[in-house]
């Protein structure tokens, strides 16, 4: 795998790749400001459905990571950007925060509390029993379930909490009906930020820690993949975690230091 001569996108996990948490990971920064030395055209691509690009990306920057929200591609916009394509102008019942808000409205979208042709959900921390009722009802009617992303955990300053896919399974153990799954795993996502880059997915090279959404959303796309060693799997578990996937990356690199030289050959050595 000759990445300099392959690579015409990296699209780029987040959590466990660049950060924890409020943490950069070593080398992040050095990653990004190489790939705009070097004019390589790149994705921030998050499963992360509550937050908005803006906040993304200035969560980002506080982390002295640089970014712009056009830097940033969440599983909100790529499941608005779904349903306006299959259905523009649809209506539809949002159970998400923000970040979901802003993408359907932005999207052509009409946000309605009753009678949707879509049920469009992601992490959705006022969840209720009414709020799994309406659910339920509405995509019994006929909605069209749309899944921003099936992450059951995610990580938060008190440990790991319930993500949207643990809703997610409320709903369908009541409905009787899989949703349409936008995140990584899935490949809408992926596919999502490569028609942004203008290129085809076998030109796209993602890179994340965890083999079970990162890389194996980059394979379901057909694209190139990078597992880095800096979160979820790390070099303890790393063939267990592959193992466990059922695939295997197109490279592994132990930290973004070694990812940076695989990208750009001597980079470190000339800084």
């Amino acid at each position: 795998m000759t990445l300099h001569k392959e690579n015409k996108g990296l699209l780029i996990d987040l959590d466990g790749t660049l950060y924890h948490g409020i943490n950069r990971i070593p080398g992040a920064d050095t990653l990004i400001h190489t790939l705009k030395k070097h004019h390589i055209p790149y994705l921030f691509v998050t499963n992360n459905s509550s937050r908005t690009a803006e906040g993304v990306a200035s969560h980002l920057n506080e982390m002295g990571i640089p970014a712009a929200p056009e830097d940033v591609c969440t599983s909100s916009l790529a499941a608005a950007k779904y349903i306006a394509e299959e259905s523009p102008g649809a209506a539809v019942a949002m159970l998400g925060e923000e970040g979901l808000r802003q993408a359907l409205l932005e999207a052509g979208l009409h946000i309605v509390e009753e009678k949707p042709q879509y049920v469009v959900q992601g992490i959705d921390r006022s969840f209720t029993y009414e709020t799994l009722s309406k659910a339920v009802r509405w995509i019994r009617e006929g909605a069209v379930y749309v899944l921003t992303n099936p992450d059951l955990l995610l990580p938060s300053d008190h440990g790991l909490v319930p993500g949207a896919g643990a809703l997610s399974a409320s709903i369908q153990a009541a409905s009787g009906i899989e949703p349409v799954v936008i995140g990584k795993p899935a490949s809408h996502l992926i596919t999502f930020a490569t028609d942004r880059l203008g290129i085809s997915p076998a030109d796209a090279i993602v890179v994340g820690d965890n083999m079970r959404t990162d890389i194996a959303a980059g394979a379901a796309a057909g694209c190139k993949t990078i597992l880095v060693l800096t979160g979820l799997t790390t070099v303890e578990n790393v063939y267990a975690q592959i193992q466990a996937a059922g695939i295997e990356p197109d490279l592994i690199c132990k930290d973004l230091f070694e990812l940076i030289d695989q990208i750009c050959p001597g980079t470190q050595m000339n800084q």
